[in-house]
């Protein structure tokens, strides 16, 4: 099973503030699991696409079955880079939320609230 945690602000400030996905789907062999894959590539290119279209560096921890990823904090001064990190986190989680509609066996997302809510 995969297992996603979205790590939101707040109830109030629901900008996503970190993300960690653990674990593998075991949907099909090492090579050709296709939920795996997929998840894959969804969430290193969101970091990928992060970095190089808004400049900003997220801090990650990537390990085999492991891959954590912390949004920097960001000056006022850096708003329109901020509204773009957004964008793409969302845009991954409509993604991903996409994959367990249909492989929901494989793959659960959970969100969480830093500062309680």
């Amino acid at each position: 099973m995969i297992y996603v945690s979205i790590e939101r602000l707040s109830e109030v400030d629901t900008r996503i503030q970190a993300f960690v996905v653990e674990g593998h789907a075991q949907y099909d062999v090492p090579g050709k699991d296709l939920v795996c894959a997929a998840v894959s590539a969804i969430t290193v290119g969101t970091v990928n696409s992060v970095e190089m279209l808004t400049g900003v560096l997220p801090i990650t921890e990537m390990d085999k079955g492991l891959l954590d990823v912390t949004i920097p904090e960001l000056k006022d001064s850096q708003s329109d880079s901020a509204a773009k990190v957004q964008l793409l986190l969302e845009s991954m989680l409509v993604m991903l939320q996409t994959i367990q509609e249909t492989y929901g066996d494989y793959i659960t997302i959970e969100t969480l609230y830093s500062k309680g809510g």
